[in-house]
């Protein structure tokens, strides 16, 4: 089998194309990447159920994850509102032990991890109207005190907060986090927190937050996704509510806590919430950490297609309330110091603009009678160009490719390119296929009209034989779905003039705790893991040039790409047959030497789990020829060619 590729009719590649997408769903931010430990810490836990159909029931659940301790404590709780702590999170609890050393512990997910040497700072808000005893906080396992330290209670009926730090001897899988009081007496407690000192600036999980900038993406896409319009416009994400003071941030539940993917049995995370403690402060901070360019997605004044019908009419007077949102949020991110949101940032800590070159428009959303969505895109595109021309919109196709809203979708995006070139930098595609699709469709792009750009901004390989839409299912991970998405990112790196961003999802799913499969990293309270898909898409980010080749793969089942940078020249090949392939690389230019491979292969059904977390990652080969090799079974491979200085200078 031969790949040839020439220089002739090569194309540009957008430098940072491969990003990353960040929704919280399956548990990504509270119980992910917010490295705080506890569960429903302020004790605003909804429980909340319903459907597109017969809407949404929402009832305060305040009293969730937590329970008495020790087990049969004579203890009695009750989750009050009255003379709170903070207005905007307005429920506590009132505990009343009638025996000293009876208390309460958090569930805290499956249990807190703990990691020795590692500092862990706990805080928490009490309030005491009698009682002057102590109150006991600390970890515990089994019979063992792990760590426990007390405080005095002043009994004058103020809210005050304590911290305490303990510095871990000993690692402990599942401890428990509880407090107690030291002798019968009733007591207000509110904001608990408990936070490992290892965390990035003290808020991001590390070894999340590390997988994350080992990836090197482009660019980082924020609040959603579906999160992002809610299941219905109360529930949607409200930006400027995740600033300021973390116990301050209203408390939202979460549209995936009535997910139900078919086969699955009964609710069980329907106390899914979102406390806000990473917000777009700290959403943009991220993206600094990890090298990424932000890409925030705004509400467009329509709730989740799929979970609702409500919108708001764009003559409604609401409807500035979306636009001037959008506005604002540029300004927080470009603003100085002078500017009303520009002036927040500053007083959060960062006094510097973040930069913002990307926005996103509305999430997946398609045009009907009701919502007119054309019409209020064009609204958000001319009042957003009026003030930041410069500014990169990111359109829509809808949900799904090769569908009528998708062909209308183009159909109204190009009619406007026409007319304003700078109406959209590139439409946002979604398609979660079978890997055979990915295989038909390599060339998808190859027909693509030029003049509209794309953004495949949630893609994935779906098997559902092997888990893949159903709750907790890592092996949807396998390596069938990762090596069909492989030969499908050939075809849009051989068109990268079209596609000029692209990014799998979801990126996290917490294990036991995931309403989406697959997904690109799992994890635990403890460790976490790559999957196949996450090193093919780290393979195309590390080793992609400036400037797409012309490529032309003959062979069954062989699909190919090339990107050339400052003398380097890297070829993507995939085997996709179940035999080992002789291959030879020509090309119309003397592109050096075969320097270094590195390959991804295995068992189609192979996937990486806790226990054995590189059964399917790449390995480096060491070429035994200039210009040839021989591709293995089921295989993705970066092939690094480069020239000799003898060679340049000859």
């Amino acid at each position: 089998m031969k790949i040839e590729i020439t220089r002739d009719g090569k194309k540009p590649v957008s430098e940072g194309n491969i990003g990353l997408f960040f929704e919280d769903i399956n548990y990504a931010l509270d119980g992910g990447l917010y490295a705080e430990l506890l569960e429903n810490r302020n004790f605003e836990a909804k429980d909340v159920h319903g459907d597109k159909e017969h809407g949404y029931t929402i009832e305060q659940d305040g009293g969730y994850a937590w329970e008495a301790y020790p087990s049969g404590a004579q203890v009695k709780t009750k989750i009050r509102t009255d003379r709170p702590l903070f207005e905007e999170n307005p429920h506590y609890m009132m505990l009343t032990a009638d025996e000293g050393g009876a208390g309460i512990c958090n569930k805290a997910y499956d249990g807190v991890y703990l990691k020795k040497g590692v500092c862990y700072d706990i805080c928490f808000y009490a309030r005491s109207y009698e009682y002057k005893g102590k109150l006991s906080a600390g970890f515990y396992l089994g019979g063992d005190i792990l760590f426990e330290k007390k405080v005095k209670l002043k009994a004058d009926g103020q809210w005050r907060k304590y911290r305490l730090r303990f510095k871990c001897k000993r690692a402990a899988d599942r401890a428990l986090f509880a407090v107690m009081l030291n002798s019968a007496g009733t007591v207000h407690l509110d904001c608990f927190s408990v936070m490992p000192s290892d965390a990035v600036f003290g808020i991001f999980r590390r070894d999340l937050a590390e997988m994350m900038k080992a990836l090197k993406p482009g660019f980082l896409r924020f609040p959603g996704g579906c999160v992002i319009e809610g299941n219905t416009l109360e529930n949607r994400y409200l930006w400027k509510r995740s600033l300021g003071e973390k116990d301050r941030r209203r408390h939202n539940w979460n549209r995936w806590a009535v997910h139900l993917p078919e086969g699955c049995g009964d609710r069980a995370y329907s106390r899914y919430g979102q406390t806000l403690g990473v917000g777009f402060y700290e959403y943009f901070r991220l993206c600094e950490y990890i090298g990424a360019k932000p890409l925030p997605v705004v509400n467009v004044g329509i709730a989740c297609q799929y979970a609702s019908e409500e919108c708001v009419p764009i003559e409604d007077p609401a409807f500035e309330t979306y636009l001037q949102d959008a506005l604002d949020l540029v300004e927080f991110a470009r603003g100085d110091e002078c500017t009303e949101w520009g002036k927040v940032r500053a007083r959060m800590g960062h006094p510097a603009p973040f930069g913002l070159e990307y926005i996103g428009v509305g999430n997946e959303q398609w045009q009907t009678k009701t919502n007119r969505f054309y019409e209020r895109f064009e609204a958000f595109e001319k009042r957003l160009h009026e003030r930041y021309p410069d500014l990169k919109i990111i359109g829509t196709a809808g949900p799904a490719v090769k569908t009528p809203a998708y062909d209308s979708a183009w159909k109204w995006i190009r009619k406007r390119l026409k007319e304003n070139e700078n109406f959209v930098y590139c439409t946002d595609e979604h398609f979660y296929v079978p890997p055979q699709w990915l295989y038909d469709n390599v060339n998808l792009y190859d027909g693509y009209p030029r003049e509209g750009k794309v953004f495949a901004g949630e893609y994935a390989a779906h098997i559902p034989e092997a888990g893949c839409g159903k709750f907790n299912a890592p092996q949807a991970n396998i390596w069938e779905g990762a090596l069909a998405e492989a030969a499908f990112m050939t075809g849009m790196e051989r068109n990268s003039d079209v596609v000029v961003m692209s990014s799998y999802a979801p990126l996290f799913a917490r294990l036991g705790y995931t309403q989406w499969s697959p997904d690109l990293i799992w994890f635990d309270g403890k460790s976490a893991y790559a999957t196949a898909s996450y090193y093919v898409q780290q393979l195309y980010s590390l080793y992609t040039g400036d400037e797409s080749l012309r490529v032309k793969a003959t062979g069954e089942k062989l699909y190919a790409s090339a990107t050339e940078r400052d003398g380097a020249v890297y070829v993507k090949a995939v085997n996709a047959s179940g035999g080992e392939v002789p291959l030879e690389i020509e090309g119309d230019f003397d592109f050096g030497a075969l320097t270094r491979i590195i390959t991804l292969s295995a068992a189609p059904d192979d996937y990486n789990t806790l226990e054995n977390p590189f059964a399917v990652c790449p390995q480096d080969v060491a070429p035994e020829a200039e210009r040839s090799l021989t591709l293995a079974p089921y295989s993705f491979n970066v092939l690094v060619f480069q020239k000799s200085k003898a060679r340049e200078e000859g």
